[in-house]
C-alpha cells in the first residue's frame, strides 16, 4: 500500500473539451494486495503475493508492486512466483475484507454521480458529463474522488478522464500507480498511434500475436488496415479494432443495465495438466463471483465451466440446478462434475473461467436470511 497520495499527472488541460461527454475510469491499485499492506503494516513496502500456497500449487491471484518488479503477476504459478522472489510474503485471499473495501469505494462514486457503471470490485465507470461540482471539471472530480478514496479506506487509485470509456480506460493505466491522467481529443490520436497493440483493451494474448504475425505492432499501424481487410482476418470484431484505435466508442455509461451473467476467468502463464490443479485454481475465482453475486442481491441458477486449452480450442459446460442458489459450496461440487465431463487433464489447459447465470434478484427478506447464514 502507498502511504500518501503522489502528485497526480494532469496531462494538457483540466477538461474534455465543450460539448464532449467526461467519462472517468477509476481503478484500484493492487486492490487485494493494497487491503492486505494497509490491514498488516508489517507487509508494507514488502514484495506481498495473494494467491495459494508455493509448496501446493498455488496460483498468484494478486501481487503488490514491489513483487511486480521481480516479474511476478496474477495467474503465475506461486511456485514460480517463490522462484523470482524467494523472499516473498504468500497470503490468503480474504474475500470479505475486499468486498467490505469494495462497498465503500463504490458508495463514493455514487456521491459524485448516480451514472455509475461497477466493472468489478476494484474497477468502474463514471459519467460524469453533467455534473457541476468544480465547475464541470471532470479532472478535478476525479482528483477529489481519488483523495476521499484515500481518506475513507487508506487505499489509493488511478483515474483516467477521457470523451469514452476506451479513453478513459486506457488513461487509467498509464500512471499507476496512484495516477491521474487526462486523454483530451486532440491529444488521443497521437496517442493511440504510439501505444503498443498490448495496451489496447480487448485485444487479448491470442489476437496480439496474430496480429503481430501479420505486422500490426502498434496503433499506428493498426490504424493503415481497412476496415474490409481487418474483417477478413478478425470477423466480427474488426469494426472495433477499426474504430478504437481512431478513438470512437459511442457506447454509454450504463448504471442500471440487467445483469444476464456474472463471471471470472484467468490465464495461466505455464499450461496446466493436473486436474486437481486446476480446481484449486478455480476456487478463488468461484469466491470472487459469488461475493458480486451475495452484494447484488442476485440468486443463480445455472453455473458453466469455461476451458480454453493449449491450442485455444474453447469449451463450456453448464448445469442448471433445480433452484436457484447463492451459496458458494454448491458452485464449488457443481465444478467437479463439470470439470469431468471435459478433456481436462488428459489436455493442457491455459485458460480456466466460470460464470453464473439464469440470475433472480432476492427480495429483502430473502437477502437477509442468506446474509445471516454466511455469519
Amino acid at each position: 500500500m502507498l502511504e500518501n497520495p503522489k502528485t497526480e499527472t494532469i496531462v494538457k488541460a483540466n477538461e474534455t473539451g465543450v460539448g464532449q461527454r467526461k467519462i472517468i475510469h477509476v481503478d484500484m491499485d493492487a486492490f487485494f494486495a493494497s487491503v492486505e499492506q494497509r490491514d498488516t503494516p508489517a507487509y508494507r513496502g514488502q514484495p506481498l503475493i495473494v494467491g495459494g500456497d508455493p509448496e501446493r500449487r498455488g496460483v498468484v491471484a494478486a501481487c503488490s508492486y514491489e513483487a511486480r518488479v521481480f516479474g511476478i503477476h496474477s495467474a503465475m504459478s506461486s511456485s514460480r512466483a517463490k522462484q523470482l522472489c524467494p523472499s516473498a510474503i504468500f497470503v490468503r485471499p480474504r474475500f470479505e475484507a475486499y468486498k467490505e473495501a469494495s462497498l465503500a469505494i463504490h458508495e463514493i462514486f455514487h456521491e459524485y454521480t448516480d451514472l455509475v457503471e461497477p466493472l468489478s470490485l476494484d474497477e468502474a465507470y463514471l459519467d460524469v458529463s453533467q455534473s457541476q461540482l468544480f465547475s464541470g471539471s471532470a479532472t478535478l472530480i476525479a482528483k477529489d474522488i481519488k483523495q476521499k478514496i484515500y481518506s475513507s479506506t487508506g487505499l489509493t487509485a488511478s483515474a483516467g478522464i477521457s470523451y469514452n470509456k476506451f479513453l478513459a480506460k486506457i488513461g487509467s493505466d498509464m500512471d499507476k500507480p496512484n495516477g491521474l491522467f487526462l486523454i483530451l481529443p486532440q491529444a488521443a490520436n497521437d496517442l493511440l498511434e504510439s501505444l503498443a497493440i498490448r495496451k489496447f483493451h480487448g485485444i487479448g494474448k491470442a489476437t496480439e500475436s496474430k496480429m503481430k504475425a501479420l505486422g500490426i505492432h502498434n496503433g499506428y499501424d493498426l490504424k493503415q488496415w481497412s476496415r474490409a481487410k481487418l474483417q477478413h482476418h478478425f470477423g466480427r470484431a474488426a469494426v472495433y479494432y477499426f474504430d478504437i484505435v481512431r478513438g470512437i466508442d459511442h457506447r454509454s455509461v450504463e448504471n442500471n443495465r440487467v445483469r444476464k451473467s456474472m463471471g471470472a476467468e484467468t490465464t495461466f502463464s505455464t499450461d496446466l495438466i493436473d486436474r486437481q490443479e486446476m480446481l484449486r485454481c478455480l476456487e478463488p475465482l468461484a469466491e470472487k463471483v459469488v461475493i458480486g453475486l451475495q452484494s447484488k442481491r442476485f440468486a443463480a441458477q445455472t453455473i458453466t465451466l469455461k476451458v480454453k486449452f493449449d491450442n485455444f480450442q474453447q469449451i463450456t459446460r453448464s448445469h442448471t440446478e433445480v433452484r436457484a442458489f447463492t451459496e458458494l459450496s454448491v458452485v464449488l461440487n457443481r465444478l467437479t462434475e463439470l470439470m469431468q465431463r471435459t478433456e481436462a487433464g488428459q489436455r493442457k489447459v491455459r485458460l480456466l473461467g466460470l460464470s453464473l447465470s439464469n440470475l433472480s434478484l432476492l427480495d429483502e427478506n430473502e437477502a437477509s436470511i442468506e446474509q445471516i447464514s454466511l455469519l
